[in-house]
């Protein structure tokens, strides 16, 4: 394992969005003594799946997944991630956007969330926030729950590739993963969003299978 190496991992159908992402990523500034690695997979089965078989042939402690219309203009980015996990190694994962606790629906969205981002959309660019983040005195928030558009690890952990098959609570997931192993998940407090989401046509298909099995693993029980 090569404590001074960050490995992007992008899983990617999708060439022009991908070569933006890397695009972002190659201006990111590696602190010294540090360096990037990049994995891209194509034809992934799921998300899961594709996160797998990088995670387990990249040799980096740091590995960011990030979704291929996610961008990166928080130059700092690898310094700023690097300063959350030395401060303290019980925090395992790291999102730009995440629930401090989950509905019983198991839907992130339809309770509060805290962090920043920049959302895309077709026509429109806006910025995802909760005003109420500001007036928390805290360099993180613990969340449950992270959005997979952007999840940052320090130790590895299998993503649920024998549950979720298709593309959608793979986040919530692995976040649920790590805290069973003891791991906290946190969301920085940002003065500005480190990240663009270009979010263009939502697809939910498969969406409500997957919550089932989601619900059923994590809050049946």
């Amino acid at each position: 394992m090569n404590d001074k190496e960050f490995c992007f991992i992008i899983c990617s159908n999708d060439k022009l969005y991908t070569k933006e992402c890397l695009h972002y990523i190659n201006y990111l500034i590696v602190p010294k003594g540090y360096q990037i690695d990049i994995l891209t997979v194509e034809k992934a089965k799921s998300m899961t799946a594709g996160y797998n078989e990088a995670m387990q042939y990249s040799k980096a402690k740091y590995k960011v997944y990030l979704h291929q219309d996610t961008f990166i203009i928080n130059q700092n980015f690898i310094q700023d991630c690097l300063d959350i996990f030395k401060n303290d190694k019980k925090i395992g994962m790291i999102g730009n956007i995440g629930a401090p606790k989950l509905p019983t629906s198991g839907i992130m969205w339809e309770t509060v969330r805290c962090g920043k981002v920049y959302e895309q959309h077709i026509y429109e660019t806006s910025l995802v926030s909760n005003p109420e983040d500001e007036k928390i005195k805290s360099d993180f928030f613990e969340v449950e729950a992270i959005d997979g558009f952007l999840m940052v690890t320090q130790y590895d952990i299998c993503w649920r590739e024998d549950f979720f098959d298709k593309w959608d609570f793979y986040d919530c997931s692995q976040s649920m993963e790590f805290i069973r192993r003891g791991y906290r998940v946190v969301v920085p407090q940002m003065k500005q969003p480190w990240c663009v989401h270009d979010c263009g046509f939502v697809n939910l298909q498969g969406y409500e299978e997957e919550r089932k099995k989601f619900l059923k693993e994590y809050f049946e029980k």
